[in-house]
């Protein structure tokens, strides 16, 4: 039975927002997601631990299911509900030893070639990207265009499929044409923090039309 992803999968970035991983958690659940991601680059562990932990206790009074970019040992300190990983990141089976079954695992791929290769890994999804040209990248890997999510789509079967970089409101629909179960979006969302839930509400609408 194949983890099934939400249309719209949401991500913090609290140096493009300028608000915590909580306040932006509680906008985005007011909106309706259900599955968020909280990514951070910028802050130590620490810090990144304190407010990974503010969030999850609001993700679990809205029911959010967390999720943790790169930081296995923060989600496993805090029981978050999972954890994505990159290329560089810990490997999924280590994850999985230290997180266990029910934890969500979601891997990164930029190609057809690493997609094939997560495939085989104990993931719950996958993720492709980056779609279009994204700006919260520093050192973003090739675009992989509408056509490379068609290529991996095919390759992975029914691998749940998250789609990421560069997507928004004018994309949204021929992304998931394209073949992606979900969306992953954050600067569309969070880069204006006063409209996060009116943006977060119209891209829903649009990712479930």
């Amino acid at each position: 039975m194949y983890f099934v992803l939400p249309r719209l999968y949401a991500v913090t970035d609290a140096r493009l927002s300028g608000l915590s991983h909580a306040e932006q958690l509680e906008r985005l659940a007011a909106a309706g997601a259900t599955l968020v991601q909280l990514r951070e680059k910028h802050l130590s562990p620490r810090q990144f631990y304190y407010q990974a932990e503010e969030a999850l206790q609001v993700a679990r009074r809205y029911g959010v299911t967390l999720v943790i970019n790169d930081r296995v040992d923060i989600a496993l300190a805090l029981g978050a509900g999972g954890v994505h990983l990159g290329q560089e990141d810990l490997a999924p089976e280590a994850a999985r030893r230290l997180l266990g079954n029910r934890a969500i695992i979601g891997r990164s791929a930029h190609s057809v070639e690493q997609a094939l290769l997560a495939a085989r890994e104990p993931i719950d999804y996958l993720a492709i990207g980056p779609v279009f040209e994204t700006s919260t990248k520093e050192n973003p890997d090739p675009i992989v265009g509408l056509d490379g999510v068609r290529r991996v789509r095919e390759a992975v079967g029914q691998l749940p499929l998250v789609a990421v970089g560069g997507i928004g409101f004018s994309n949204v629909a021929r992304v998931l044409e394209a073949g992606a179960d979900s969306v992953a979006v954050i600067a569309a969302i969070i880069s204006q923090p006063e409209q996060i839930e009116s943006n977060a509400r119209k891209l829903l609408a649009l990712a479930e039309a």
